[in-house]
């Protein structure tokens, strides 16, 4: 039986709630979910973005794609099921660093629709924004920051996304960018206007 099902175990609702939480903080919580190719530039922009929200005074936390991999996922390797899992776990744990009230920022590959939809899916309307990190393969290919380009082309690697694998672009990502196109400052502040003509920032 799984967890899900067992009758003995009931969400408990606390007194201090998630507009509490975010009473306290004085922001909005959301989550933005940075999607696209190794190499795009995800964990660069979102690092620049946390470290903008961070100088204004928010309450942020950046879920990495490589740093899960240390802790909460180590035991995880690349399977298809494994990479299921691994996005299935940073879900649940942002959701519950939003519901702490935190800006949430999170940047993994996850090159499929269904998976970044079942995430979505954990938020209400509005907490989740898909950051759609538009980086042209051959600009992903010549960065290579890690090699792994370099030995997906020569088989060393299977199954690896853009070159033996799929990406599935979002169809409707509330926000799209392509970091081979301006620079760093100018792409955070049109994250930062944006998230401000929402409402989630406001005026410190």
């Amino acid at each position: 039986m799984s967890l899900q099902t067992q009758p003995d175990i009931v969400w408990h609702q606390h007194t201090v709630d998630q507009a509490a939480r975010a009473e306290q903080k004085r922001q909005q919580p959301v989550l933005l979910w940075f999607t696209g190719l190794s190499g795009a530039g995800k964990s660069t922009l979102a690092g620049a973005l946390e470290r903008a929200l961070y100088e204004q005074g928010f309450h942020t936390y950046l879920l990495d794609g490589d740093n899960v991999r240390h802790g909460l996922c180590r035991d995880l390797g690349f399977s298809q099921s494994d990479r299921d899992e691994n996005l299935r776990r940073v879900g649940e744990v942002a959701r519950l660093m939003v519901d702490a009230g935190l800006v949430v920022l999170s940047a993994f590959i996850s090159p499929t629709r269904e998976e970044r939809d079942r995430i979505r899916a954990l938020f209400p309307a509005g907490q989740f924004i898909e950051v759609h990190v538009a980086t042209p393969l051959s600009v992903c290919e010549q960065r290579d920051p890690k090699g792994l380009y370099q030995k997906a082309r020569a088989g060393e690697i299977a199954h690896f996304t853009g070159i033996s694998a799929p990406y599935e672009e979002p169809l409707n990502a509330e926000l799209t960018i392509d970091t081979s196109r301006g620079d760093l400052s100018s792409q955070v502040q049109a994250l930062l206007h944006y998230l401000t003509a929402l409402g989630i920032l406001k005026t410190r």
